[in-house]
């Protein structure tokens, strides 16, 4: 349940407090956490944190034993994510159950298990570069484990129709019993408050005052970081040549964990390399709570330029705020953005990087205020927490 971990954790969370509306509804989370970390709040609800799994696969001695003991008590199951120990475990542990009941007249189990995979059966994961290895590993895996999960699965849960297409193109055999596009709400954002703005302005000082657009994700290959610094260097080149302002109007915050990698300083470099980026692109890292939301308020267009974004929170998060988003046809709610013309969508190339910052340049007043607008209105529609939460229930009990 670390947030640092990306955006499945805050996704959980969202979907539990939208089930929490329903006075009948009881929700519990199983994690792979040390039960004394600060994340692990247990007044909204249930947490059982059975402590850090180990190795690559998270291996947790204490899982299987609690499901046994547990498991029948539910009445459903949902698995979020995938390639991990998780999956293994729960599947043993329900085949064990079953086969129990079958034997044993007296008694019955009858949990459904749901698998929600959250991207993790997106093709880009086994064609990116880089992750060769990795694709090779993944299939071998699927062949001796994760199909079974998949496949037994009483059905699988997809946050939007891209994804569930996308699912059916990457693995075989690729058999679910049912396929079912649920959404996923995301919070309304707290009321804009002057707080907020001052807690942004304490990490980026040197912004008070000035435009800028906004980025916040991992700082990591598949979120095309390159391709924006990039591309907002080379947007600022013919300005620099031509004049001595200082880069361009609209300043860049790249906010986000993994500055600290090796990806992350290769981004440093490159923010560096034109002497004018040092007082146009600011790295605050992981922002949170008050520093967050001034960030979103304050920012002219959210930017992320992804090479695969199964849902992507942040976007929405910032749709929520009346912020207009400039994102890849790699994010899978693209289409729903476009559809509200609340945001610009171009590839997730350099080329296409280049054309959403350029589409947005020329963007009159105007036309940037009817995109804000625009914006809270896609979210209210597509991506709020009650209709996403009405949909889960309905699927898992269906």
């Amino acid at each position: 349940m670390d947030p640092k971990l990306g955006g499945v954790c805050q996704a959980l969370k969202t979907t539990v407090n939208g089930l929490n509306a329903y006075p009948d509804v009881q929700n519990e989370i199983v994690s792979f956490d040390d039960p004394d970390a600060s994340f692990i709040n247990t007044n909204l609800y249930q947490i059982h944190a059975l402590g850090s799994g180990k190795g690559p696969w998270f291996q947790n001695s204490n899982y299987v034993p609690w499901l046994l003991q547990n498991l029948f008590k539910y009445d459903a199951v949902v698995l979020h994510g995938l390639w991990n120990y998780q999956g293994f475990g729960l599947i043993k542990v329900l085949r064990k159950l079953k086969s129990k009941s079958a034997n044993n007249n007296n008694a019955s189990f009858n949990t459904k298990f749901f698998v929600m995979p959250h991207g993790m059966l997106d093709p880009y994961f086994q064609k990116a570069a880089g992750r060769k290895l990795k694709a090779v590993r993944n299939w071998i895996y699927w062949k001796l484990i994760e199909r079974k999960v998949v496949n037994l699965a009483d059905g699988l849960l997809f946050t939007c129709e891209a994804e569930l297409q996308l699912a059916r193109k990457t693995f075989s055999p690729y058999h679910p019993n049912k396929e079912l596009v649920v959404g996923l709400g995301v919070e309304e954002p707290p009321a804009f408050t002057v707080a907020m703005r001052d807690a942004f302005v304490k990490k980026c000082p040197k912004l008070h005052g000035q435009p800028y657009l906004l980025f916040i994700s991992r700082i990591h290959e598949k979120k095309g970081v390159d391709l924006l610094i990039t591309a907002y260097i080379k947007a600022g080149e013919p300005k620099i040549q031509s004049t001595n302002a200082s880069f361009i109007d609209e300043k860049l915050v790249v906010a986000g964990p993994g500055i600290e990698t090796a990806y992350g300083q290769k981004i440093k470099i490159l923010a560096s390399r034109i002497k004018e980026t040092e007082k146009a692109v600011f790295f605050p890292e992981m922002l949170t709570g008050d520093a967050k939301w001034g960030a979103f308020y304050g920012c002219e267009a959210f930017i992320l330029p992804s090479h695969q974004e199964n849902f992507g929170i942040a976007v929405v998060e910032a749709l929520a705020c009346g912020i207009p988003v400039l994102i890849s046809d790699q994010v899978n709610i693209w289409s729903e953005i476009a559809a509200s013309n609340a945001g610009i969508i171009a590839a997730d190339t350099a080329a296409g990087t280049s054309k959403l910052l350029d589409h947005w340049n020329k963007l009159s007043t105007e036309q940037k205020n009817e995109m804000r607008r625009n914006a809270r209105n896609c979210y209210e529609k597509y991506f709020a927490v009650s209709p996403a939460a009405n949909n889960f229930l309905k699927a898992i009990t269906g």
